[in-house]
């Protein structure tokens, strides 16, 4: 069974810095994506970036391109969003998800991801 669970949030001031962790288990696709998407009070989930687990091509929302860098460990089967000049409209919560196909055209539908984590809070203060 496929378990996802992140780490790594916390309370941040405007322009820091944060690295999100997400350890994944009972991978057993051969070819999968692996996104990391918020949720802020109100709103729906979105989308942050993105990850091919074969091949590691990447995706990421206009938001936070620039700032925010996506990787991935394939022996450790973790991937990390390393989180760089945060500000206060970052804050969400974090989830970490798994599309287990690849199938969709993109990697930023949310609702082509199979499994998720319990999320993680992110808060940047002014």
């Amino acid at each position: 069974q496929v378990q996802l669970v992140e780490s790594g949030g916390g309370l941040v001031q405007a322009g820091g810095s944060l690295r999100l962790s997400c350890a994944a288990s009972g991978l057993t696709f051969s070819s999968f994506v692996m996104g990391w998407f918020r949720q802020a009070p109100g709103k729906e989930r979105e989308f942050v970036a993105a990850i091919r687990w074969r091949g590691g091509s990447t995706d990421y929302a206009h938001s936070g391109r620039g700032r925010f860098t996506i990787s991935k460990d394939n022996a450790e089967n973790e991937v990390y969003l390393q989180m760089n000049s945060l500000k206060p409209e970052d804050t969400a919560v974090y989830y970490c998800g798994l599309d287990r196909t690849d199938a969709s055209p993109t990697m930023r539908d949310v609702l082509a991801y199979d499994y998720w984590g319990q999320g993680t809070q992110v808060t940047v203060s002014s």
